[in-house]
């Protein structure tokens, strides 16, 4: 179960732990004062927010157009993928396999979710040498582009979501957030913020890995998303190698980016707002089960930059990976909200579900969630 903020006191140092109170002190002025202008002005201005006006690209007749080789490469993946499941089921694969599969699959998952997500887009935590490593390795199995790329358009869809700069934007439909925005051309407002963004994206760049693992992605990408889970098999188990090619390749690769789409998808339409009922992000836990804790979709958009992407009592395994390296001191100055910043903000904005669906704080001495 991952710590509530004055639960990791311990995995950090003194600086850190005044930075986490400031952090919590600055969301009372703010909220009590209203007193975000000058901050929002000097973001924007970082950003070239400034210069963009969202009015004329909303106004903007946009048709989108199809990217032929992103949609072959998709719908190729997808039909070869039911293969792939018809073979496991049939049991035509060793169990090993399928094993291997599914193993590689999670575990992977996590330089996703503690990876490229967490870490490298929200900087919601710091990581040392030997665990940024770790992640950009596992990221890299699941094929998903590189980090620098990937981190980008995560920001470019929190600070633009549910416009028609968000690269995956949810008002155009179920489909279009969960892979329509793969195989269509971007909106010009995407494009315009992508390039924006970089300016304040420098940090990416900073990170020796990051830079690396850009720089040889697509030998990395062919080595560890492809050569290596297709040998594996075939050499410790002795599976054929068109059934490795199927099942450990291209199925395993398809499952990895269904899980990463639902997020998109399912966790912007499906659920319970219990933090804030006025945008589309959503409580799913069907998707926090597939993707290691990441469906809990409206703590995150609203706390963008807490580690655990959700409140205590969830289930959310890339929390508990975070915080194992945290005791091991490999990740250091975890941000996360108070129990005070979570329950404000549910009473201000919350749909009233919060006290229903969470579990109490096990650390508070009284029932915190009694908000009468």
């Amino acid at each position: 179960m991952a710590p509530a903020l004055q639960n990791v006191d311990h995995f950090l140092d003194e600086d850190s732990q005044i930075k986490m109170r400031l952090l919590e002190d600055s969301y009372k002025l703010d909220n009590e004062n209203n007193n975000t202008d000058l901050k929002r002005e000097v973001n924007d201005k970082m950003s070239g927010d400034m210069d963009f006006d969202i009015v004329k690209y909303e106004a903007m007749e946009f048709r989108a157009q199809i990217r032929w080789p992103d949609l072959i490469v998709q719908v190729s993946l997808h039909c070869v993928s039911i293969y792939g499941f018809y073979l496991m089921i049939t049991n035509q694969v060793k169990f090993l396999t399928t094993l291997f599969v599914f193993a590689t699959i999670y575990t992977s998952g996590l330089g996703i979710t503690a990876g490229v997500h967490r870490l490298w887009s929200h900087r919601a935590y710091r990581a040392r040498m030997p665990l940024r490593i770790l992640l950009a390795l596992l990221f890299t199995i699941t094929g998903q582009r590189d980090i620098y790329t990937w981190a980008l358009d995560h920001r470019v869809h929190h600070k633009y979501t549910e416009t028609v700069a968000d690269p995956h934007d949810i008002n155009r439909g179920f489909w279009f957030a969960h892979v329509g925005w793969l195989v269509l051309t971007p909106h010009p407002a995407v494009e315009d913020r992508r390039i924006a963004l970089r300016k304040t994206s420098l940090d990416l760049l900073h990170d020796p890995v990051v830079k690396l693992q850009k720089k040889f992605f697509i030998p990395l990408f062919l080595l560890l998303n492809v050569i290596l889970p297709v040998a594996i098999p075939m050499y410790f188990w002795q599976e054929t190698l068109l059934n490795s090619f199927v099942v450990s390749f291209v199925t395993r690769f398809t499952i990895t980016l269904n899980i990463a789409f639902c997020v998109n998808s399912f966790a912007h339409i499906w659920g319970n707002k219990p933090y804030d009922r006025f945008i589309r992000s959503v409580e799913n836990k069907m998707v926090s089960l597939a993707a290691l804790g990441e469906g809990w979709h409206n703590y995150h958009h609203v706390f963008p930059w807490d580690y655990r992407t959700s409140e205590l009592g969830r289930l959310n395994v890339s929390t508990s990976f975070i915080d194992f390296f945290a005791k091991i001191g490999w990740a250091y100055d975890l941000k996360a909200a108070t129990s005070l910043m979570i329950i404000n903000k549910a009473k201000r904005s919350g749909d009233g579900t919060l006290g229903e669906t969470e579990e109490p704080d096990p650390t508070s001495t009284s029932d915190s969630r009694n908000w009468d």
